[in-house]
């Protein structure tokens, strides 16, 4: 008799693929062993961060992070929620793009599907309160370093960190366990 472990071992998923989807971008296997973070019921444990909307519809992750360096724009969001068959965590700004303006894209974000917003390091406490009393997704703050009081950002409204320290991100990801044992961490690097 086998036991559930080894059930779940003997078990094979089948895959399968057509000949014109076949080649997308796969991210490791090995992704499968995180816990992940479940938003709104779905179990998502691979995330990939891009902005390249044939790579968007190309490939296996459970996510896309769709943040980059300039003042967020409504018509790249819409492109990529054209494209993403996976939910989308949309970049809003909170650098020079703040305050009513990241709150008012938050709700654009919102709108056309995004499971989550993200906001950049140095936003601040009243654009985390702005854009919290304007959506209904998780608010998701890009942790760069530890020079900031995570317990306000959360107190704002913040519900998910996503580190990306670069070579300390590891680093990063235990200084936020240490005083936040279980709340969610994605690591983008």
């Amino acid at each position: 008799m086998l036991t559930n472990r080894e059930d779940k071992q003997a078990k094979q998923m089948p895959e399968l693929f057509s000949e014109l989807r076949q080649s997308v971008v796969h991210l490791p296997k090995v992704i499968r062993n995180a816990s992940g973070i479940s938003i709104y019921g779905k179990r998502i444990k691979s995330i990939i961060y891009t902005m390249d909307v044939a790579l968007i519809a190309n490939n296996n992750a459970d996510a896309i992070l769709a943040v980059y360096p300039w003042t967020p724009n409504t018509r790249i969001l819409s492109a990529i929620s054209q494209v993403a068959q996976v939910p989308i965590f949309a970049g809003i700004g909170g650098g020079l793009t703040s305050g009513k303006r990241s709150a008012r894209l938050g709700t654009f974000a919102e709108e056309h599907g995004a499971y989550g917003v993200v906001l950049n390091g140095p936003t601040s406490v009243e654009t985390i309160e702005a854009v919290n009393d304007t959506v209904d997704i998780p608010i998701i703050y890009t942790v760069v370093n530890d020079k900031r009081d995570l317990g306000k950002l959360i107190e704002a409204g913040v519900d998910i960190f996503n580190v990306a320290g670069g070579k300390d991100t590891a680093k990063l990801v235990r200084w936020i366990r240490e005083s936040y044992p279980t709340f969610p961490i994605m690591a983008s690097g």
